[in-house]
């Protein structure tokens, strides 16, 4: 285990919040009882601090599927396609705070987050700054700390390859990130990646400083100068497999992602809804959803979709 990076981690994870975060944590422990592992925080709310900022992004760790839901086809689901999605809103202080949560199993992060795990659905956004907003025990603590480590590791192996030889953390992390994000049907505009690297810049020199010793390549590191530069040493073939991988994983995470859709369209309440804010905001394009698209979104949205992805907002 890569114990330097869990031990970075660990004291760089934020685990106190506001009033507004802990009732939303509260109603999920709640409601999922003696079945929750963690509880993980990440995105634009984690960001800005502010709860009331969009939709809070939560990620839900559970010791098992069916032991959380106590209904065997939502269980069934999230073991087949990880991770399922739901709506949760919360009234704190005469105003609604509102999240979006997706439950994995802890096993499932932890494969999710590891080199074995080919779809960089969990370990591109795991490698991103996270925050622990609920922990079983220390013994949780330490397996989530540790996928979140694990997540830096592979997504940093599974990028550099597609990389210059040459290069500073923001170039890592602003194109590795694009790369993530363009394997998937995403509205978010290139420059995405760029404003996360920026909104945590000190936090990700350290964990790449931290980080590239452990690499499965040998890298040369340029401390003499500032920004550090990262010389990454791999052999073309190496290369050219990777770019043939990256190829694949966009293939399959537009697949998945539809899949992942699908199957919102029965967890998350208001779904279209919420997508449709979110491209408008993401792209300044308006959504227009019809009553009969809100009644069957899995029949009526295709075409939406279509003319969507033929103006480019979906990338």
């Amino acid at each position: 285990m890569p114990q330097p990076l869990i031990e970075l981690i660990s004291q760089e994870t934020p685990e106190h919040y506001s009033a507004e975060f802990r009732a939303l944590r509260d109603s999920l422990l709640r409601q999922y009882e003696d079945s929750v592992d963690a509880m993980l925080i990440y995105g634009s709310c984690l960001r800005s601090g502010d709860a009331l900022d969009g939709l809070v992004d939560l990620y839900l760790v559970v010791d098992d599927y069916y032991k959380a839901y106590r209904r065997r086809i939502p269980a069934l689901f999230n073991r087949l396609l990880p991770p399922n999605v739901y709506y949760l809103e919360v009234p704190v202080g005469g105003k609604l705070v509102r999240s979006k949560y997706a439950v994995v199993s802890m096993e499932d992060l932890e494969r999710g987050t590891s080199s074995k795990w080919f779809s960089s659905y969990l370990w591109g956004r795991f490698s991103q700054p996270c925050g622990l907003l609920y922990s079983r025990n220390p013994e949780q603590t330490g397996r989530v700390h540790a996928a979140l480590a694990q997540a830096v590791l592979t997504f940093l192996n599974r990028v550099l390859p597609s990389l210059p030889g040459e290069l500073e953390t923001q170039e890592i992390w602003h194109q590795g990130l694009a790369l993530s994000y363009r394997s998937e049907l995403r509205a978010e505009k290139p420059e995405r990646g760029m404003h996360i690297y920026e909104s945590w810049e000190g936090l990700y020199q350290k964990i790449t400083e931290t980080a590239m010793p452990m690499v499965g390549y040998r890298v040369d590191t340029a401390r003499d100068r500032a920004p550090t530069r990262y010389r990454v040493h791999i052999d073309e073939r190496t290369r050219q497999l990777n770019r043939w991988s990256w190829l694949l994983r966009r293939i399959q995470g537009k697949l998945l992602t539809v899949l992942r859709l699908m199957k919102s369209a029965f967890t998350f309440q208001g779904g279209i809804d919420y997508i449709a804010w979110k491209l408008e905001r993401h792209t300044g394009v308006p959504v227009h959803i019809t009553p009969r698209m809100r009644r069957h979104p899995l029949i009526y949205s295709w075409g939406l979709v279509w003319r969507l992805y033929r103006r480019g907002v979906f990338r």
